[in-house]
């Protein structure tokens, strides 16, 4: 099998590794956290309308390049670099794919939309009592007329204090935690009544706690597909910020050989220690094994259902317990001032570290790995 990227996507990636290296550096990035805003809206807008990258992943017909999962992973790679805040998984992978898959008139008009930047997404699908159950949902989109009536909260919703749009999961039928009757909606972030409270995250993005009370929403806004789509939007997301633990895995191990270069000890550079060799070596076996399951991942994305799920689940485990491995010893190898605010190194372990838990824990995904291997 042939791994090596076509000509365009090696442009995609020289391209957005340029346009960041002059643009998100370290200082940079820290002035664009302690802003009002939580970031520089100038720089999605450069992504989408002077560099064109957010058209990768979509159809040509809708203005797109004919690209998908490896455009994102490309790009996703290169954002976990330099820990960018900008809402790619979101927008383009979370609401982009849903409307791929789900197809009809609000994808012909979303779409163009998002590619131009003029449309930000928020995924709005996690409630405090799910856990990582999608179907465990107390959010309620009951039928009125021609339209629904949404109620409930969704919690941790990352991007949602910039969106315009809001991609949220709500039952129409059925019980709690039962599978029929969650649907998908996107919805517009300003209408009468959603209350937002925000706040930072601790890996620099900006969260809300979404509250829907008594929403009036048209029937266009419900993306056909029910929790088969929610799950497969889901697992996108996870093999996404799988490919961000790439950069980010990588961009440590460096940090931590130039700190180990520079730092002295005993008259004599610290990475001439035999045991933070080794630690290093490690190291960069765990960065390439990361690169190596997102790859896979992402290739496997297009498969059936119950295969699809296996192999993210499989990759998800392993990037889990992986850069978490690579945080710590790059921090152990630090000392204290790897913890510090002033320090970047601190700062990719705590997007690492959400890395870790978020679309599933590794015992999580351990357990459904299992389960669909046993019940295949």
């Amino acid at each position: 099998m042939d791994l090596s990227t076509t000509e365009t996507q090696t442009m995609l990636r020289d391209t957005l590794a340029r346009f960041l290296a002059d643009t998100y550096t370290f200082d940079a990035r820290q002035k664009m956290l302690a802003s009002p805003e939580g970031r520089d809206p100038g720089i999605w807008r450069a992504l989408s309308s002077e560099l064109g990258l957010t058209c990768a992943p979509f159809a040509e017909e809708m203005g797109g390049m004919g690209g998908g999962a490896i455009e994102n992973q490309i790009m996703m790679e290169e954002l976990g670099k330099v820990i960018a805040i900008e809402p790619w998984v979101q927008t383009i992978v979370a609401g982009g794919g849903a409307l791929k898959a789900a197809g009809g008139p609000l994808a012909e008009a979303t779409i163009p939309a998002i590619i131009a930047g003029d449309c930000v997404i928020a995924f709005a699908y996690a409630e405090p009592q799910g856990r990582y159950n999608l179907a465990d949902i107390g959010t309620t989109a009951k039928q009125d007329g021609a339209g629904y009536v949404l109620n409930g909260h969704k919690g941790v919703v990352y991007a949602a204090p910039w969106a315009t749009h809001l991609l949220v999961t709500a039952r129409t039928g059925g019980s709690r935690r039962e599978r029929e009757g969650v649907e998908l909606f996107l919805i517009d972030a300003k209408a009468k009544g959603i209350s937002r409270r925000d706040y930072p995250t601790v890996d620099g993005f900006r969260a809300s706690e979404v509250y829907f009370e008594n929403v009036a929403i048209p029937g266009e806004a419900l993306l056909t597909g029910g929790i088969d789509l929610i799950e497969k939007v889901v697992d996108e997301c996870t093999v996404a910020i799988c490919a961000e633990a790439t950069g980010i895995g990588r961009a440590m191990l460096a940090q931590t050989q130039d700190y180990a270069g520079q730092r002295k000890q005993f008259g004599q550079p610290i990475s001439k220690f035999q045991v933070l060799q080794h630690r290093m070596a490690d190291m960069l076996v765990e960065a390439e094994q990361i690169a190596s399951m997102a790859l896979m991942g992402t290739l496997r994305l297009d498969e059936p259902a119950a295969a699809r799920k296996a192999a993210v689940s499989m990759v998800k485990a392993k990037v889990a317990r992986s850069i978490k491995f690579i945080g710590q010893n790059a921090i152990q190898t630090h000392g204290g001032i790897g913890i510090t605010v002033e320090l970047a190194i601190g700062h990719y372990f705590k997007r690492a570290t959400m890395i870790e838990n978020q679309f599933g824990s590794a015992d999580y995904h351990l357990e459904r790995f299992e389960a669909l291997t046993y019940a295949a």
